[in-house]
């Protein structure tokens, strides 16, 4: 009897164990069949390299045995695919690796790593719709600007194959007799990029292509919530410098989160950091990474004004103001969240834009005919509801918008808020959502000093035809911002200049113009080729 007994529960232990299993995997399959990238409408992810599962660390060879997260489509909140994040012995292992690998990049010469920068633009150029799709359906913005995006990076390895060319120091003269003076520049070494998921292809590429060039090998950790790119982007670039016989570690990359961001920020083997993200976070980094005499490159936030004078091309102002306040769904840090109108044009420009407004298509994000898409995140159309209460209770009026949209995905209005003092705090947070604060202006100077009240001085714009008034704007007085426009929108920066901003925005320089000299360490050199040894200054040691 007791052995039956045994036997029984023994089977029926076993047909437990097997429902268990089952059910296990038929869970496991039905999350695996409900991901994007299994859906045939998203094949095309398969192009790029990706899968359901992904590692997320790269260093030569891929690998990841942390946290797994799962990358969401902001349009209807659905799982797109996994990553699997780096540890921080991943980290370490990667440092090391990206480290021996500067000393096979740094011996090749600036026009032979121009070459791979070349190679690594074209290889994005073969994959820039596919690529610029996964960022609209990851990131959430619209498929012209996903391409855009990548365009951008394309445009700066163009950049920085002539700059291979022309990079180096001046030789100066020399007040003694039989001496040379030179200025020689050296790569930094390990850059650390930190990118924010407002563009998780372009700002790792006007650092990545400059940072190559001038001979520094990268590490890179892209924004948490964009892994998918992350990944995408760094098997294109892996492929270069693989089909070149070169380590694979020169362009690395972990995937994670505020542990892997902190760990770059305290590791003085990380040359130079270059961090890209909220004032606040920024401020954070830049407090661990000066706590150990380091470099940081910092691009933070902007609270943009577009100011417009009685004397205004409205025909200019209306679509620049709409594009700039609207576009990326108000997720761009030169975003115009400050539409300044001479009180002379505020009712008619304040009533054109409102009628745009009502006519922006909205819309998935992959659709060619959108214009507007989601924000990025839940917890952002949380900060969106909460920014149009606190306006409402400053004494602001919604001249439209103001609510989330009744539709899958996160979804708001895109938004007119009228009737706030320009010095009011909600006019003065910079959130990162579609409200526009309207302000009412009397004078130039008035306009001017309402421009530079706010912390941040990323982007700015006039709109006027008095030349005049337009030096003023550029000269010492006018706008204390890194950008400073005349008759066009605060965004859409071109990458022949250099991008970034003052104060609160971190002051770091990227893409064009000299930024390349935020990669490099400068050396004053004096090579004496005489039988002499006079000193400077005329000083006898005799």
């Amino acid at each position: 009897m007791q052995r039956c007994l045994t036997l029984t529960l023994a089977r029926h232990s076993r047909l437990l164990l097997k429902d268990k299993f089952a059910s296990a995997y038929c869970q496991r399959s039905a999350a695996m069949s409900s991901l994007l990238i299994n859906q045939p409408k998203y094949s095309w992810l398969k192009e790029l390299g990706l899968s359901e599962d992904n590692p997320g660390v790269y260093n030569g060879s891929w690998g990841g045995s942390g946290e797994v997260v799962t990358s969401h489509c902001p349009a209807n909140n659905e799982p797109i695919a996994r990553v699997t994040q780096a540890t921080l012995a991943e980290y370490e292992e990667t440092v090391q690796k990206t480290r021996e690998a500067w000393k096979v990049w740094a011996d090749i010469p600036a026009p032979k790593r121009g070459e791979i920068v070349r190679q690594i633009g074209d290889a994005l150029r073969k994959k820039i719709k596919a690529l610029g799709s996964l960022v609209s359906l990851e990131m959430g913005k619209i498929y012209v600007e996903g391409v855009g995006e990548v365009q951008e990076y394309v445009d700066v390895c163009d950049y920085a194959v002539g700059l291979s060319r022309m990079i180096g120091g001046p030789i100066l003269p020399s007040e003694r007799p039989g001496h040379a003076l030179l200025e020689q520049w050296n790569p930094v070494g390990l850059v650390g990029i930190i990118t924010a998921f407002n563009f998780p292809v372009a700002v790792y590429g006007w650092n990545n292509a400059i940072a190559l060039t001038c001979g520094n090998v990268c590490l890179w950790k892209g924004a948490p919530t964009t892994p998918l790119t992350s990944v995408a982007v760094t098997r294109i670039v892996a492929e270069v410098l693989e089909q070149n016989n070169l380590p694979g570690a020169i362009c690395s990359m972990t995937c994670g989160g505020a542990d892997i961001g902190t760990a770059m920020a305290k590791d003085e083997r990380v040359d130079l950091l270059s961090f890209t993200g909220s004032t606040h976070v920024g401020k954070l980094v830049a407090m661990m990474v000066q706590e150990r005499f380091g470099r940081k490159l910092l691009e933070l936030g902007g609270n943009n004004a577009i100011i417009v004078f009685e004397d205004a091309d409205l025909n200019l102002v209306v679509p620049s103001a709409v594009f700039a306040s609207v576009g990326t769904a108000g997720q761009r840090c030169t975003t115009t969240r400050r539409l300044m109108l001479h009180e002379s044009v505020h009712d008619m420009v304040v009533e054109r834009i409102a009628k745009a407004y009502k006519q922006i298509r909205i819309g998935d994000p992959w659709d060619p005919s959108t214009l507007y898409g989601p924000l990025h995140t839940k917890q952002a159309v949380a900060q969106y509801l909460a920014a149009v209460e606190q306006a409402k209770q400053q004494g602001g009026t919604v001249v439209c918008g103001g609510k989330v949209m009744d539709r899958p995905g996160n979804y708001v209005e895109p938004t007119i808020i009228t009737g706030l003092a320009h010095d009011a705090p909600i006019v003065h947070t910079e959130t990162f959502v579609p409200i526009l604060y309207v302000l009412k202006f009397k004078t130039e100077e008035e306009a001017f000093a309402w421009n530079n009240e706010v912390k941040q001085g990323l982007s700015s714009s006039i709109f006027t035809k008095d030349m005049g008034r337009v030096f003023r704007w550029l000269g010492p007085k006018g706008s204390d911002c890194g950008i400073v426009n005349v008759n066009i929108p605060t965004s859409g920066a071109e990458i022949g200049g250099a991008f970034g901003g003052e104060k609160h925005t971190g002051g770091g320089r990227e893409s064009g113009s000299d930024s390349w000299k935020q990669y490099m360490r400068r050396s004053t050199c004096t090579i004496n080729y005489s039988k002499d040894l006079p000193l400077a200054q005329g000083i006898k040691f005799e």
